[in-house]
């Protein structure tokens, strides 16, 4: 979780010119990073989606014929489905384009409509032998930190997962989700009960027999 040390460098105009072209100089493809006449810059990030749940999508509109009934005025239909695993997003972005905004850009590329807060981008480094992951801020700036690493993949990749901090967030959740979170958890509770019931009326039946 500890950023690295090129996590915290600062760089002055000269030195951000200069690791430009060094970078530039380095990769294999058109995917070059740019100096604006402000002093922000202008390049390509690549991020690896290795999502474990499934995201919803707006449904595909169906024909008056095809529609089973008419829903309320306001309701929104949803399909959820799951993103290939290691699908991979190049984004073209500013050198102050936040975290928050690369996460919000790539549910729009995928038409995603679940809440940004949901996910999280991570740091994703390789050194002797081992992998490294780090939660970004929201704050950070991927391209920066892309520009101060290098080209480098094991120096630094990106990888978009979700957002598992330890306490769920509620509020990021829609009625729908929420029902349907619900309705799995009374399942999942009934067929518990049922497990007891089998088990303790299978001792009752043992005791008896022995008595």
């Amino acid at each position: 979780d500890e950023p690295s040390s090129w996590d915290t460098a600062e760089l002055d105009p000269a030195q951000v010119e200069q690791r430009i072209k060094e970078y530039n100089s380095q990769i294999n493809s058109n995917l070059f990073m740019s100096l604006n006449k402000d002093g922000s810059f202008t390049g390509f990030i690549k991020v690896q989606l290795k999502l474990a749940r499934p995201v919803s999508v707006p449904a595909a509109k169906r024909g008056p014929g095809g529609r089973p009934g008419q829903r309320g005025p306001g309701v929104k239909r949803r399909t959820s489905f799951y993103l290939p695993r290691g699908t991979v997003k190049h984004l073209h972005v500013l050198s102050h384009t936040r975290a928050s905004e690369v996460i919000s850009a790539l549910l729009r590329k995928f038409t995603v409509v679940d809440d940004p807060r949901k996910f999280a981008l991570f740091e994703r480094s390789e050194k002797d032998d081992q992998v490294f992951l780090r939660k970004l801020s929201d704050e950070e700036q991927p391209l920066r930190l892309r520009l101060l690493a290098g080209p480098s993949e094991k120096a630094l990749s990106f990888v978009l997962k979700e957002n598992d901090s330890g306490e769920v967030n509620w509020d990021a959740f829609t009625l729908p989700e929420l029902h349907n979170f619900l309705r799995i958890l009374q399942h999942e509770e009934d067929e518990q009960v049922r497990r007891v019931r089998h088990r303790y009326a299978r001792c009752r039946r043992e005791m008896q027999d022995a008595l």
